[in-house]
């Protein structure tokens, strides 16, 4: 592989950026709360930085998250189209408040409900590329019916197809384009007759902010968010439990390991009273989900005792239950515990895992191309499925 198509570890990214600021390592230690030991071990690439290091350390530098992962990730390959997303997300936000430009007729309101369902299933699915073929027009489409009919049902369905394109332009690594339409989603559910769309805003929020560094902000958000849930509805439970799983791994990633297992807590006790709910909103909140949650917050507790014990209790059939997504999330999780306890071979075996169930969201995925650096540094020789996770990730 050529040495120009090799992406800079995220080491390499910290202490550049520690530099610019004029700061040494014991400097940058006092202003982010971790060691000067740990920063020299990140910078060295001893030690995988963690989504919680790299959010406290852009925060302590003042830069964007996204410039120390090396975001967003560019490819030779097919899987560069899906970035061909964002600058169409960014037309139709511009031309919004002016009304669509549109070749032809728009589809029915029914065609587009069905779009914006399937635009939730690529998204658990982390079918990335075809979900930003679609989505787009779909959001023009959208955009028209709703300030020429305000109906509510297209103000409805423009908010969820805005939540996913939030989703979206998150997972490739442009927060100012996820905030932005994030911003917009807010004004459109306002104008939407359902009061548990707001929670949805905020389930998205609260992941942004974390990645800024500012854990208590996005559980406050959360707590409000949760105060607000109307009951008897049909998803009520989905909603409630969907917002105690993101406070559980949002207190855990601030370290408060009484409020993270409390947040776990309730949510299974909704599960297990038969609270969960309609899936009106495709928040998969379900036992599966909640059980490969409770190995997150051990994750980030950095339990990782208690991470494996629980990762053993899941089992296949439970992972079986999960979207594709979700499994691969947990795999990735999980070779981050083995990476920790220096059982490299099972590492790799999680992140071979998470690559054959969801390969985009592998390759995208900031802690998972993390983890494939430092195997590549620590092994003498590369196996072959470790070549190709180095080779697709150019890391």
């Amino acid at each position: 592989m050529p040495d120009e198509a090799i992406q800079e570890r995220v080491g390499i990214r910290v202490a550049r950026a520690r530099k610019r600021r004029g700061l040494t390592q014991n400097g940058l230690a006092q202003r982010a709360r971790y060691s000067r030991s740990h920063i020299a071990q990140v910078e060295t690439g001893a030690k995988v930085a963690t989504p919680a290091f790299v959010a406290a350390i852009a925060a302590a530098l003042g830069v964007d998250p996204a410039e120390i992962y090396g975001q967003p990730y560019r490819s030779q390959g097919h899987d560069d189209e899906v970035h061909a997303s964002i600058p169409e997300f960014r037309r139709v936000l511009a031309c919004m408040d002016a009304g669509p430009d549109l070749a032809g007729p728009p589809r029915s309101l029914e065609e587009l409900a069905a779009e914006v369902a399937t635009a939730r299933q690529l998204l658990h699915k982390a079918q990335l590329t075809k979900l930003g073929a679609r989505l787009p027009s779909v959001l023009e489409e959208l955009t028209y019916w709703a300030y020429e009919t305000d109906s509510p049902r297209a103000w409805v369905l423009l908010s969820k197809a805005l939540y996913s394109a939030v989703g979206l332009a998150r997972r490739l690594g442009y927060s100012g384009d996820a905030l932005a339409l994030l911003e917009r989603t807010t004004e459109v559910t306002r104008r939407a007759e359902d009061p548990h769309l707001p929670a949805l805003m905020t389930l998205a929020r609260a992941l942004l902010l974390l990645g800024m560094n500012a854990p208590a902000s996005a559980l406050t958000l959360l707590d409000r968010a949760a105060g607000q849930i109307t009951p008897g509805r049909p998803d009520s439970g989905e909603v409630a439990g969907a917002l105690d799983l993101r406070s559980a791994i949002v207190a855990s990633r601030a370290g408060d390991a009484s409020r993270g297992w409390d947040y776990l807590g309730r949510a299974a006790e909704r599960i297990k009273a038969g609270k969960g709910g309609a899936d009106v909103h495709g928040l998969q909140f379900t036992a599966a989900n909640v059980a490969i949650h409770g190995a997150a917050v051990a994750v980030e507790l950095g339990d990782l005792d208690e991470a494996a014990r629980r990762d053993h209790a899941i089992g296949e059939r439970t992972l079986d239950a999960l979207p594709p997504e979700r499994r691969a999330h947990h795999e990735i999780d999980m070779s981050r515990v083995h990476i920790e306890t220096g059982a490299y071979d099972k590492a790799l075996e999680r992140l071979g895992s998470a690559d054959r169930t969801a390969p985009q969201m592998t390759q995208f995925h900031p802690s998972a191309r993390s983890a494939v650096a430092h195997l590549v540094d620590v092994r003498r020789s590369l196996p072959e499925p470790l070549r190709r996770l180095q080779r697709r990730m150019a890391v």
